[in-house]
């Protein structure tokens, strides 16, 4: 049976500022008091698992170890078939040591240049951990299609060159509330929603 988290303070095991808002952002309703591990200037453990759910399981773990409450780690990243999958668990990798977007959607458009197929998806990982080790994950996953040039400025990351299937606005054209709605990230959180969380604020 899952483990419930009801309320309370909670890390977000993250030093990645377009992360934490976003998943504060999802948190909110649920009543909990939302500290990000860059807040508490906890150390980011080295990514060494080999899928989104091993990372995502391995920063939680960390950070709930280091701060002594529940925290919830994300993993997520771009993948692209054409690629062989990736920049996959390497998204952020892609960016630098100065976590430059702009030039990692360069890097991806070279690779892809002359090759017709542009499908991707995001996949985000999440795993929900506490101090004692004990840990539950869950995955989320949109597909859709790089465009080229990058579209607004909204969000993080590839948003700008990613557009969802069905959609005419690339995640970086969209209202954070629309991108909520479907994103991979929101996906992934209905998941350890239903799974680990208390109800939302007001409801019975």
């Amino acid at each position: 049976m899952a483990r419930r988290c009801e309320g309370g303070r909670l890390v977000v095991a993250s030093h990645n500022p377009g992360k934490v808002r976003e998943i504060g952002d999802l948190l909110r309703p649920y009543g909990f008091e939302i500290v990000s591990a860059g807040a508490l200037g906890l150390p980011e453990p080295e990514e060494t698992g080999a899928t989104f759910p091993a990372n995502a399981e391995l920063k939680a773990r960390a950070a709930a170890r280091a701060a002594g409450l529940p925290a919830l780690a994300d993993d997520s990243g771009l993948v692209v078939p054409a690629l062989g999958g990736a920049p996959g668990i390497y998204s952020a990798r892609w960016a630098g040591p100065g976590k430059d977007f702009g030039l990692a959607m360069q890097r991806v458009e070279r690779a892809l240049d002359g090759i017709a197929d542009r499908r991707a998806h995001f996949i985000c990982a999440l795993a929900l951990a506490w101090p004692d080790g004990h840990v539950e994950s869950v995955e989320g996953r949109v597909d859709g299609r790089l465009v080229w040039p990058p579209r607004g400025s909204r969000g993080f990351g590839y948003d700008p060159m990613f557009l969802p299937e069905g959609g005419a606005l690339t995640f970086g054209e969209m209202k954070p509330e629309a991108k909520h709605r479907i994103s991979h990230r929101a996906r992934a959180f209905a998941q350890i929603t239903a799974r680990c969380l208390g109800q939302k604020n007001g409801a019975s």
